[in-house]
């Protein structure tokens, strides 16, 4: 019953734990996990033929994050290479790894996750790379990096569309437009991306219209039918919260929109860790 939720199953995992999942039904999970011997989460498969008793099928991390097998970390210092999470298409997981780019990964076999291709561009960009929604009926990919520090601190960050019709060389061709009707960055607190809706099936599903988040710079739709040049459509900057849930000193009181969803009839959820949830509807 919706209203008595009752558990029927737990995985255990040695370590901090589970960041984020992607299921959307069936035997399979794939989560970003932070478990004993790794710097940091990695990608794991769950298989839940038996609800019951949820097992880890597969893992892949990036090298250098193996810390109990030996290896050593060899990115630059100050970078976070840590699955945020992956979504599924397929047999392919497209995987945001924060400071460590992009991944394509093959799970035909969940139990033996192959890389296909890894993309990085952190340096000479800000990184944080933190969603990678695939639109398979246009082999495009829309890869977003998050914003992490106040006053853009950590770099200009950027909405990326990527040609993926050749998954072993994956091509950035665009960017999304930022916003730019006022200064946001001198605003306070975060501004850039932050997430993007996952076209998670029976939601809004489109390949051609995106939402994203932009902290203190609200909630963007963007029309990408050209995929060279992507255009912003709609948008929405939610009221400044009336109270703070952050108690950190001299946090200054603006939205900081954090993620969204849509839902079949279009209409717009998105989160705010301060401003608490904001209901909206795109009118195009």
């Amino acid at each position: 019953m919706p209203d008595q939720p009752k558990e029927i199953g737990f995985l255990g995992l040695e370590g901090i734990g589970v960041h984020r999942i992607w299921y959307v039904g069936g035997r399979w999970a794939y989560v970003s996990a932070l478990i004993d011997g790794y710097s940091d989460y990695i990608f794991l498969t769950i298989d839940l033929a038996d609800p019951r008793n949820p097992q880890v099928a597969g893992r892949w991390w990036l090298p250098g994050m193996h810390t109990a097998g030996g290896e050593t970390p060899d990115w630059p210092q100050g970078k976070r290479y840590a699955l945020h999470h992956a979504i599924i298409s397929g047999d392919t997981a497209y995987a945001s790894w924060r400071d460590g780019g992009l991944t394509l990964l093959d799970i035909k076999d969940r139990s033996a996750p192959q890389l296909i291709s890894h993309r990085n561009w952190s340096p000479p960009f800000g990184g944080g790379t933190h969603t990678a929604l695939p639109l398979p009926d246009r082999d495009l990919l829309v890869v977003l990096d998050e914003a992490v520090l106040d006053n853009q601190e950590d770099g200009e960050k950027l909405i990326w569309l990527f040609d993926v019709r050749e998954p072993s060389n994956p091509v950035s061709i665009s960017t999304f437009p930022q916003p730019d009707e006022r200064d946001y960055v001198s605003k306070g607190a975060h501004f850039g991306p932050h997430n993007l809706h996952e076209n998670r099936p029976g939601s809004f599903v489109s390949s051609t219209l995106i939402f994203a988040t932009y902290q203190n710079a609200g909630v963007r739709a963007y029309d990408i039918s050209n995929p060279y040049q992507p255009k912003e459509t709609g948008a929405l900057v939610p009221a400044a919260p009336a109270t703070m849930m952050d108690k950190r000193p001299g946090r200054p009181q603006v939205i900081q929109s954090c993620d969204v969803f849509v839902d079949a009839q279009g209409i717009i959820y998105s989160t705010d860790y301060n401003g608490g949830l904001s209901i909206i509807e795109y009118l195009g």
